[in-house]
């Protein structure tokens, strides 16, 4: 994509994108090669390599060296762990991160529209396909839950802390504190938050993100209906909270928990249904990687990537 740098353009014309209407909704990033995918999670090593995870065929890896032109490689997993097949074939929506001198990778098992599900933990030291050690379920959901234990996303706060945000659907988004130790939950701590929620109409709302920028606590989540190609409503919102556990609001004051939540990227024009995002601090600022669905291409999923511009204190992608 275009790596324009923060300080090259204007506040006045950012604060003007402040999203509103779809014309204040920015294209894309270029980005070329194997750019199909869903749920894409991004990170960069200590070499300047580019590592992207996401749904696809199970957790598609692609790889860049400029952000801008990708290559495909090999699953994840050359082995799927055995304990899968309790939940489903495949495993969906990743979050890769690097913590401790190794790579960690959240992902869920499941099936479509599913509420048995698992969190699942994988580590690694160099993050490539074929590396990954399984370390079992992490956090799991059944039909009877009120709640769906997929789209996992790890937060490690200033003091140390570790945090696991997941959700979709049913009543909502939900966390829980992780053991730095073990990746898995504090055995000290096994309170189960509640982030966001949609009480009345629709109950979608999934895929967390959690930042901090700037003193506050960022949530990004992903909301309506996705994986519908052109007919997709996905869309991104954010609140922001002073404890990481919440309440979390939105630019109006509205609690995510009923219903809040303010705009960061819509469908515009080809650019349907964007969602399924993660956040990623690069040299240049901090991106916004996401999939939409190409109303050019028959609603191809494809990675979209923008940066993102702070100084409004909420998130403005451009």
């Amino acid at each position: 994509m275009r790596r324009t740098s923060l300080l090259a353009v204007p506040v006045a014309f950012l604060l003007a994108l402040i999203p509103g209407t779809a014309s204040a909704y920015p294209n894309p990033g270029t980005v070329t090669g194997a750019t199909t995918i869903h749920d894409p999670t991004m990170i960069r090593t200590s070499g300047g390599r580019y590592l992207l995870y996401g749904t696809g065929g199970g957790l598609g890896h692609r790889t860049s060296t400029d952000r801008i032109a990708f290559t495909a490689g090999s699953d994840a997993f050359s082995v799927k762990p055995g304990w899968w097949s309790s939940y489903a074939s495949e495993a969906w929506a990743p979050d890769i991160s690097y913590q401790g001198g190794k790579y960690l990778m959240y992902y869920a098992v499941s099936t479509f529209g599913s509420n048995k599900s698992a969190i699942g933990l994988a580590t690694s030291s160099t993050g490539l396909p074929g590396s990954w050690s399984d370390q079992g379920t992490v956090y799991t959901s059944t039909t009877s839950s009120d709640y769906n234990a997929i789209d996992p996303n790890l937060f490690v706060d200033g003091d140390g802390k570790w945090w696991l945000s997941f959700g979709s659907w049913w009543t909502g988004l939900k966390m829980i504190q992780i053991n730095p130790a073990t990746g898995k939950q504090l055995s000290t701590n096994t309170t189960r938050y509640s982030t966001a929620s949609r009480p009345t109409g629709t109950k979608a709302v999934e895929a967390p993100y959690l930042v901090k920028r700037n003193g506050y606590y960022y949530l990004f989540a992903s909301y309506d209906t996705c994986c519908a190609g052109t007919s997709s409503t996905y869309k991104v919102k954010v609140g922001r909270a002073t404890s990481v556990t919440g309440p979390y609001v939105d630019r109006n004051g509205v609690s995510m928990m009923h219903n809040g939540g303010s705009p960061v990227l819509e469908s515009h024009g080809r650019y349907i249904g964007p969602g399924g995002q993660s956040i990623m601090n690069d040299s240049d600022g901090d991106l916004i990687v996401y999939h939409y669905y190409d109303g050019n291409d028959n609603g191809t999923p494809k990675l979209g990537i923008n940066l993102l511009n702070w100084s409004s204190g909420w998130p403005v992608a451009y």
